[in-house]
């Protein structure tokens, strides 16, 4: 038993070149299709008036040589009686004598079948052919003296060439001789009319393969081109991915190394320092209580005591520094008691006024959206504490309809890159903001002025938390 075939697995690039390239193939058969139709149904039209018109002047052209016989021995029919064989034989041998091109001839049939005059077929001559039919059965002699006898037609039919023996079509116009009963007419082959339009039909259908190549042509082109066009667009678009990616990816280091710097600041600066006085005091009370001094262990306990103060100290360092890079509260209780926590901190550190006005929601905000807003949060208190000299910051943080905002202001100095170049892409913090923010498919607005900043984060309804899985938590 054959294994199944594997699925057809489609690269993104293919199926966006099917995409472009699919309505094109459509929509170019279609139009040629079409075009073919059309020309065709012109092209026979035009063919069948052409043949029409060509038969039409064979006609007439038999007409008139009918016309000019009859005038040439009418002067003899018009005396006769019905029964005058001698104008009968005179006739005969003036119409034996009409013979025009390679072809042509007169012929004459009494209207019990009998062949009178054939000149160019002489075996025929008084020999009667009631019946006679061609190789496609149609009525041949019967038919000429029923339109004979009804004044004068045309008929068509196969007869032999007297030139070569083949059959070919001929039309005949032949009229009728009441007084004498007598059927006389004349033919004429139309097989050049035939050929020239089968050769017409033949020019026509080579005109519309020669469309369908040029169309097809034309269509490969086009898709070589859509082809090309996507390469370059494909190859451009992942330089500048790659590009992109690299300057992402550098950025990425560049913020770890940051952090990692702040960190290791921050033990050095602060925890390391501490432990070594924590150190000193406890070798110094070793110290005091391994002498004799009447004071050794007063003066031992007081450099304990010191020693338990720095030990609390690097405690709420530790703290602080695991607050900053993760704030507990924050999974705990939710944003808002974590936005109190930090606006509280700030304000305790930096001594600058910061009000925090917050409601619960109706829906949480998921886990992305608070870490983000908390972040945004940070950074903007951390630009405030750097750059803009404020002395009252306001953070509001509610609900509403399309999702969550958070906004923080200030009464400082602006950003001067934004005020001068009127664009959200300052520093490297305002950069990080707008990235959080674009990952939750949120918007960033930044209003910055001489006597104040207001930075607005909008998060979308799509990351409110249900109803039915709210909690107690605030958001």
């Amino acid at each position: 038993m054959r294994a199944p075939l594997p699925p057809l697995s489609l690269s993104y690039g293919q199926k966006l070149f099917l995409l472009a390239t699919l309505p094109l193939i459509l929509a170019v058969a279609a139009i040629s299709l079409l075009v073919a139709d059309q020309s065709r149904q012109l092209a026979e039209g035009e063919i069948a008036a052409l043949e029409a018109q060509l038969i039409e002047a064979k006609k007439a052209e038999l007409r008139n040589y009918v016309t000019q016989a009859r005038n040439g021995f009418y002067y003899v029919y018009g005396s006769a009686a019905p029964d005058d064989q001698p104008s009968k034989d005179q006739v005969a041998q003036i119409l034996s004598a009409m013979i025009y091109g390679e072809e042509g001839f007169f012929f004459v049939y009494d209207w019990d079948g009998t062949n009178l005059v054939s000149p160019r077929q002489t075996d025929m001559i008084n020999q009667n052919w009631t019946g006679l039919a061609d190789s496609q059965g149609t009525p041949v002699v019967d038919r000429l003296i029923e339109i004979a006898r009804s004044g004068a037609g045309y008929h068509t039919y196969m007869w032999p060439k007297p030139s070569t023996g083949v059959e070919a079509q001929m039309v005949t116009y032949v009229v009728g001789f009441p007084s004498w009963r007598w059927a006389v007419g004349t033919g004429v082959f139309i097989d050049d009319v035939i050929e020239t339009v089968a050769s017409t039909r033949a020019e026509v259908a080579a005109r519309i393969q020669r469309t369908f190549l040029y169309i097809g042509a034309i269509t490969l082109f086009a898709l070589l081109l859509v082809f090309l066009s996507g390469m370059f667009l494909n190859i451009r678009e992942r330089r500048l991915a790659d590009a992109k990616l690299k300057k992402l990816t550098q950025r990425v280091f560049d913020t770890q190394e940051e952090e990692r710097g702040r960190v290791a600041r921050e033990l050095h600066d602060s925890i390391s320092q501490i432990l070594v006085g924590v150190r000193y005091a406890l070798e110094l009370a070793r110290r005091r209580l391994q002498s004799d001094a009447p004071t050794a262990r007063q003066d031992a306990g007081k450099n304990l005591e010191k020693g338990i103060n720095s030990l609390n100290s690097a405690i709420q360092e530790v703290r602080r520094i695991s607050r900053d890079l993760r704030p507990a509260v924050l999974d705990d209780l939710g944003l808002g008691p974590a936005l109190q926590a930090l606006t509280e901190e700030f304000s305790a550190r930096t001594g600058t006024t910061c009000a925090l006005e917050t409601v619960v929601f109706r829906n949480r905000l998921d886990p992305d959206a608070k870490i983000a807003l908390y972040r945004i949060a940070q950074e903007a208190l951390t630009n405030i504490e750097r750059h803009s000299g404020a002395t009252e910051v306001s953070i509001n943080l509610f609900g509403h309809k399309n999702g969550a905002t958070l906004q923080i202001s200030d009464n400082g100095v602006g950003i001067t890159a934004i005020r001068d170049a009127k664009s959200p892409v300052g520093g490297l913090g305002l950069r990080n903001m707008q990235e959080r923010i674009d990952q939750l498919n949120g918007t960033l607005r930044i209003h910055s002025q001489k006597n104040g900043t207001m930075i607005e984060a909008r998060v979308p309804l799509t990351h409110m938390l249900p109803p039915e899985t709210r909690n107690r938590k605030t958001a």
